[in-house]
């Protein structure tokens, strides 16, 4: 009998969790969180399908070897032109490599980094690179960059656009400080690449899959490739393994399109933290420059995870932060570079838009924004 009952509610419980998901599933998806990723545009897709009929290795000397080679130097082309960059073009399989080759083989004896760099910079440069401090709205503390500049020629890397809070430094301006100093500059441009006119860096790093491109592909852009150790192989010496000539031509196409509205995009992002602060919601940074398709909110009282939860639950898809970090939830390094207060730290979400975002997303966003703090208030 009690096997029965058991049995009884164990399927009573399964109906009502499939009724459950069925209801999650006919929800539409609204995506947040285009700084992770943002979908493949139509152009992209295009051109890698043309791409993919040069199916050939491009160092391979017979005829459709050739053809591969072209399509890839098309793309090179492309992107240097799109982009003003009138050096070196290096594809790599995203920015984070094109981190890695210059962290780790610039002819250069010291290195020094951001406080609020994305992980790989930290990691790649290693135990040694010495930490440049930031301000509460994230910006780099010039003084102390002076200061490190002054003790001799290092390799410093500073984010164009911080990928957590959109802040913005003052890149062109930190770059000159560090070439009169006879050090090297290594920006990441992952996030402004394509929207923001880009400094005039020894070495920049970008990537296609944070502006309609595929993932996989990125570019490391050099001033000068011989101050950078080769590892032999492809790529003038600089990378090895075959090229990808049909990702390369999707993220040039993806470049070239142009998808961005800015003007449009500050407008909306105002008008999201215009109700977020109505909702007694905090906007980190508020005080810096910060790029329009890159928003940071805390909710005082609802933990980072519950959010998360919640509104993905109502089938909106956000982030905590850094996408490689957000899944295991770790605690931010660029809000405690920061030194933003635990409780803002922890109730801490990244928005991000992407060409397509509009005002209806972000009116059943705010709306459930201000029904979850609402709960929490009355909690």
């Amino acid at each position: 009998m009690r096997g029965g009952v058991a049995s009884y509610i164990g399927a009573a419980v399964h109906v009502a969790i499939v009724r459950k998901m069925a209801v999650l599933n006919s929800v539409q998806r609204l995506y947040l969180d285009h700084a992770a990723t943002t979908p493949i545009i139509p152009e992209a897709r295009a051109a890698l399908q043309r791409g993919l009929e040069a199916w050939a290795n491009p160092s391979s000397p017979h005829a459709e070897g050739r053809a591969a080679r072209s399509i890839l130097e098309e793309a090179r082309s492309t992107i240097a032109d799109v982009l003003g960059w009138r050096h070196d073009v290096i594809f790599t399989s995203g920015a984070s490599e094109a981190i890695e080759i210059v962290a780790k083989r610039a002819r250069i004896p010291r290195r020094a980094h951001g406080a609020t760099e994305h992980a790989i910079v930290g990691h790649t440069m290693g135990p040694d690179s010495t930490l440049i401090p930031v301000d509460r709205n994230g910006l780099t503390d010039e003084a102390a960059l002076g200061a490190i500049l002054a003790e001799g020629p290092a390799l410093v890397a500073i984010q164009h656009v911080n990928n957590e809070t959109g802040v913005i430094q003052p890149i062109e301006r930190l770059v000159t400080m560090i070439r009169e100093a006879g050090s090297l500059s290594l920006v990441d441009c992952a996030q402004s690449a394509g929207k923001l006119p880009l400094p005039d860096a020894d070495f920049v790093a970008a990537c296609a899959h944070k502006l309609g491109g595929p993932p996989g592909i990125g570019v490391l852009l050099a001033r000068d490739l011989a101050t950078v150790e080769p590892s032999g192989g492809q790529e003038k010496g600089y990378r090895r393994g075959t090229q990808d000539a049909p990702n390369a031509l999707a993220f040039a196409a993806a470049l070239k399109a142009r998808p961005y509205d800015m003007d449009r995009l500050v407008a909306l992002r105002a008008r999201l933290e215009d109700e977020v602060k109505a909702a007694g919601g905090v906007v980190v940074a508020d005080g810096a420059p910060r790029i329009a398709t890159i928003g940071a909110y805390s909710m005082p009282g609802v933990a980072s995870a519950s959010q998360l939860v919640q509104f993905d639950l109502a089938g909106i898809a956000v982030s905590a932060g850094s996408a490689c970090s957000s899944g295991a939830m770790k605690s931010s390094h660029v809000l405690a570079a920061m030194d933003l207060r635990p409780e803002v730290a922890s109730s801490f979400l990244r928005i991000s838009f992407g060409p397509n975002t509009a005002d209806a997303d972000i009116d059943r966003f705010t709306a459930d924004w201000r029904r979850m703090a609402a709960r929490a208030k009355a909690a």
